[in-house]
């Protein structure tokens, strides 16, 4: 049975186990809801949670364990003498390749399951089955392989009847148990409320994991790093020059600049933008403006960052260039090409104004109208009220969002990718091509890499160091955004 059709099994007794338990809880009380000690609902949830979540978890843990075991029992079929331990997984994937194309010979119709899984079929007659049938193995594909793919389909198979018949089997017993439990003096509500306060524990567990698992990940190759490579060279370096045969120099300073710089321009273009946007739309704009504008100003929010990013490469940068290159309209020669910080620097600012505005169209909302009230209760125009009581009560907000949109711009990476270049230098000419931290972590890590060597573990190091940067300002954006908080709930 596949995995959808499991899954559908489960949920209908689930269904069918939440109409059984309100049923016989309002059976046990005569039809009389009263004399229940919960909602007839709550009976009817904790049958379909007895028979949901221990099927989903032993289905989880079958998933997780059972290519585990399969790999062990297929990996001891192949010839140890002619494979070694750093080429068997690639003879694992020929395995697994194999299996699959005897899977499609089976399903085509040109080939019966007993001859795709008998052992004893002849290779060469094998083989030429599933030529006829378009199932394409490969010439290098040995009898050995074949043997192991036979294997590995049979064990699959199997694994995934008694997977089906497990899962099944446990949402039956599950069923059945709360089914028999469901009656007027079962307190339903306190065992559903346990079981939902778990799950919502459950699935916060899962958030902080994940981000110590993605820490962890950073820190051990970080240390790798390291250990091949002096940190006082990778921190106070001023060359990012790898070279993949040896002798980089692999010197931090000058993507950290880049990318500074590129965030720079763009958070000169967001804030203003975005605040006055904010402030129109929260204190001057009707209501029917502001329900077109703020959405339509949102949209922005929307739009993908490769959308960005080709909107740097085909339309900022010879726009730029047009102007500020040899033959543009200033006679100035600053500018060769279209790509450069400035480039990338507008473009992320447009990509942060809905950011910055959102932030602070809500944080200016949120200053109390009694501040307002009182300021024109004593003579103040309302350019005055907002000018000086409503933007210095907002001020610590505002100053979070933008922390926080830098953090964004600091973290960005395809309209770095495209509009800023691939230079790693230190210039202070907006103008010139340069490179940033995320783009070097994607050109380290992209290709053949050996990634036991120092120019592709330098990519988590940039990583690490990305992460402590962005993760201090959001530390002190959100300090900040909740003592602005406290100071008026």
């Amino acid at each position: 049975m596949s995995l959808p059709m499991i899954v559908l099994v489960v949920l209908a007794l689930a269904a069918v186990g939440f109409l059984l338990g309100r049923s016989k809880a309002l059976a046990s009380a005569n039809g009389d809801p009263r004399l229940l000690h919960s909602l007839p609902g709550y009976y009817g949830w904790n049958v379909a949670l007895a028979v949901m979540l221990p099927a989903f978890f032993l289905l989880l843990a079958w998933l997780a364990v059972q290519p585990f075991v399969i790999h062990g029992q297929v990996s001891s079929m192949i010839s140890q003498a002619s494979v070694d331990e750093s080429s068997l997984d690639l003879v694992m994937s020929d395995v697994r390749r194999v299996a699959d194309g005897l899977d499609a010979a089976v399903a085509a119709g040109g080939l019966t399951a007993e001859q795709a899984g008998s052992i004893r079929t002849e290779f060469t007659d094998v083989r030429d089955r599933l030529g006829e049938v378009g199932v394409a193995l490969g010439s290098d594909v040995t009898s050995e392989t074949l043997r192991a793919a036979q294997r590995y389909r049979e064990l699959s198979w199997t694994g995934s009847l008694m997977r089906a018949a497990a899962v099944i089997g446990l949402a039956l017993v599950g069923l059945v148990f709360a089914w028999r439990r469901s009656g007027k003096d079962f307190r339903a509500r306190n065992a559903v409320e346990a079981v939902v306060r778990w799950i919502l524990i459950t699935a916060a567990s899962i958030a902080v994991l994940t981000t110590l698992g993605i820490v962890l990940s950073l820190i051990f190759n970080t240390v790798e790093f390291f250990r091949l490579y002096p940190a006082a060279d990778f921190y106070f370096g001023l060359t990012w020059s790898p070279s993949f045969g040896g002798g980089s120099e692999l010197g931090i300073l000058p993507l950290i600049w880049a990318t500074l710089y590129i965030s720079l321009i763009a958070l000169a273009v967001a804030v203003p933008v975005g605040l006055f946007a904010a402030i129109y739309l929260s204190e001057y704009a009707t209501p029917t403006v502001r329900a077109v504008a703020k959405p339509m100003l949102e949209v922005l929010a929307g739009i993908p960052t490769i959308v960005y990013g080709l909107f740097a490469l085909l339309t900022v940068g010879p726009m730029l260039v047009d102007v500020f290159g040899n033959d543009g309209l200033l006679g100035v020669n600053w500018m060769s090409g279209g790509t450069a910080v400035m480039t990338a620097g507008l473009v992320m600012g447009i990509m942060l104004i809905p950011f910055v505005s959102s932030l602070s169209d809500d944080i200016i909302n949120a200053v109390p109208q009694a501040m307002r009230d009182g300021s024109l209760g004593l003579g103040a125009t309302h350019s005055e009220t907002v000018k000086q009581v409503i933007m210095p009560a907002a001020l610590p907000g505002i100053v979070g969002a933008i922390l926080l949109a830098a953090s964004r711009a600091i973290g960005e990476t395809m309209i770095v990718v495209l509009g800023a270049g691939a230079a790693a230098k230190l210039s202070l000419n907006p103008f010139e091509a340069m490179t940033t931290v995320t783009a070097k972590i994607v050109s380290q890590l992209t290709g053949d890499a050996d990634f036991a060597s120092p120019e592709a573990l330098v990519a988590f190091s940039l990583g690490m160091t990305l992460f402590v940067v962005t993760l201090a300002l959001n530390i002190f954006a959100l300090y900040i955004v909740r003592k602005y908080r406290e100071q008026y709930e």
